[in-house]
């Protein structure tokens, strides 16, 4: 059953959290039909998708359906640059998590997304995940608002390395940890404290010895300037926005949610449980990411 709310507009940095606010939940009931209204009347969509999305793919959210952690939140920027204690426990961590990001394949969400973009309703897609499925579903236009977990950068010469790569000298050099499994989170982080941190060894900068990071945005850590203007001009050419699969509980994606609003333009929302923006849009759909997006491509296919 795909259950729609209607919810009234009201008013309304780096990666952060937004603090929560009470909902108060709405009875009225509506069909798959007006969604496909609603992208009929707005034919060019303005997409933000999340980890919600990638959940049928094997890779866990990180928010239960209220928007708060399942545990404890990712590794910020000051955490990960501060000591070397965090940098063995953040890499030990991914050793175990990246495969299950890494082997991950696309899941119908993915692949009904590409077929909206080629079709013309997803002129440019707008991604908080850093699993990459998006490519791999055959969706061209993606912005990667946080960057990709299968790239790293040295923070010294600015070299850029493959993370299949930078796995090889973590498994050669740490066997301890090969057969190791925890549940992982969406970006690669594994939910795993391992005894014996202080024999980890950190991956060094192949060419230069350099500290190596993770091609991807941590909490505490602005994002480019560059993709989040490429982002905007993307929704300033739109004619509604559709998020799929996100809480929006970080600024990052929820500022388009309000700069949707200042434009007039209509927000609708795909996912279980609640979000930040929901006080913000014209319908929300508590149904599956797969199932509903299928549906939707299904009946645009027919118009």
């Amino acid at each position: 059953m795909f259950c729609l709310e209607r919810r009234r507009p009201s008013p309304c940095p780096v990666m952060t959290d937004l603090q929560s606010a009470p909902l108060e939940p709405l009875n009225e009931s509506h069909t798959l039909d007006e969604l496909h209204r609603f992208v009929q009347r707005y034919p060019r969509l303005f997409v933000l998708t999340g980890a919600g999305i990638s959940t049928d793919s094997g890779i866990p959210g990180y928010r239960d359906d209220n928007g708060e952690w399942k545990r404890s939140p990712p590794i910020t920027l000051q955490e990960f640059l501060g000591t070397p204690a965090m940098r063995q426990r953040y890499w030990a961590r991914s050793m175990v998590g990246w495969p299950v990001v890494a082997h991950a394949e696309p899941n119908a969400a993915h692949t009904a997304l590409a077929r909206l973009e080629a079709a013309g309703h997803v002129p440019t897609l707008v991604t908080q995940n850093v699993d990459g499925l998006h490519q791999r579903a055959g969706s061209r236009e993606v912005i990667e608002l946080h960057g990709g977990i299968n790239g790293v950068t040295c923070l010294d010469c600015g070299m850029q390395h493959s993370r299949a790569s930078i796995q090889q000298t973590l498994e050669a050099d740490n066997p301890a940890l090969l057969n190791v499994t925890a549940e992982t989170a969406a970006d690669g982080d594994a939910h795993l404290e391992w005894h014996d941190l202080a024999g980890f060894r950190v991956p060094a900068c192949p060419n230069c010895g350099g500290l190596l990071k993770p091609a991807v945005v941590f909490f505490g850590e602005s994002v480019p300037k560059e993709r989040v203007e490429a982002a905007s001009h993307a929704l300033d050419a739109a004619d509604a926005m559709l998020v799929v699969g996100s809480s929006l509980m970080v600024y990052s994606g929820f500022r388009f949610c309000v700069w949707a609003q200042k434009q007039g333009k209509p927000v609708v929302a795909i996912n279980l449980g609640r979000t930040r923006a929901d006080s913000l849009l014209s319908l929300k759909i508590a149904a599956p990411c797969a199932e509903t997006l299928t549906a939707l491509a299904g009946l645009l296919a027919l118009d």
